[in-house]
């Protein structure tokens, strides 16, 4: 209808059973004296204007009987367009979950994916924003990346290192302790580095099928105009922290002082 909906009072018998409950407009009271760079924040939508508008339950025996309804806002309400921008609006429907999982699946950026799926169903029946779509499609890569595979490859990893100890491993885990990014390079990346290490290709053009997960290698020419693999990684996004994480994973395989090589760079989000 234009509004979000959050909760108000709750009261309680003495048996501490709910006794009362409302629900107002996400618009109702006044927030706190916020500073300039706050404000700038605010979503519009989200601005507080002291909306009386709200419902009133009064539950008796299980039963939840309305007490007072008020239905009058002191507002304007928001669009069809705007109304994906408000917090009880962003819903992203199975349906349109699984589509946008099977396209991504299939190497088709987000963005490209959430595009044809606004211009294949119409914008006004979009629930989402393309932020919403790019968390939705990082909460589903996070639960698919299963202990058992990323055990799997830390095995690996210390298995090839014992069979070659120039063999060179980091991963790293994001903030729920779960397998987010890993590098590796092996004694050939070393030699081929240290002989045509001169200029450097970084691409991250491919994912892979399963996790989505970028794949991003770092490669050379030889003297026969060959390519050549200084190290890779997969990455789980591509963000200015993976990057800086990966790069520097990439020098300390090789012994070169992160502080030394990053220092006069600035990187912008």
């Amino acid at each position: 209808m234009g509004f979000s909906v959050r909760r108000g009072n709750k009261r309680r018998s003495l048996g501490e059973s709910i006794r009362q409950r409302e629900f107002l407009c996400s618009k109702a009271g006044y927030r706190q004296q916020a500073n300039a760079s706050e404000v700038k924040k605010i979503n519009r939508l989200e601005i507080r204007t002291g909306c009386e508008a709200k419902i009133r339950f009064t539950i008796e025996k299980g039963v939840w009987i309305v007490s007072y309804f008020n239905d009058q806002h002191n507002h304007e309400l928001a669009t069809s367009e705007e109304r994906i921008n408000l917090r009880l609006g962003s819903k992203i429907l199975e349906g349109h979950g699984n589509v946008l999982l099977s396209m991504v699946a299939a190497g088709v950026k987000q963005t490209n994916s959430y595009n044809f799926l606004r211009k294949e169903i119409g914008f006004e029946n979009i629930n989402f924003t393309k932020r919403d779509c790019h968390n939705f499609l990082q909460i589903e890569r996070d639960k698919m990346i299963e202990a058992g595979d990323a055990q799997s490859i830390i095995n690996f990893f210390k298995h090839k290192q014992a069979e070659d100890p120039l063999f060179f491993y980091s991963v790293q885990v994001d903030q729920n302790n779960r397998l987010a990014n890993f590098f590796w390079r092996d004694r050939r990346s070393k030699l081929d580095y240290d002989c045509f290490g001169d200029i450097l290709v970084f691409d991250t053009t491919f994912r892979t099928n399963k996790y989505n997960l970028i794949c991003a290698p770092f490669v050379g020419i030889n003297n026969h105009w060959n390519n050549v693999l200084f190290g890779c990684a997969f990455l789980s996004n591509e963000t200015t922290d993976s990057f800086v994480g990966y790069l520097k994973h990439f020098y300390k395989s090789w012994g070169i002082n992160n502080q030394k090589v990053f220092s006069p760079i600035k990187i912008k989000q």
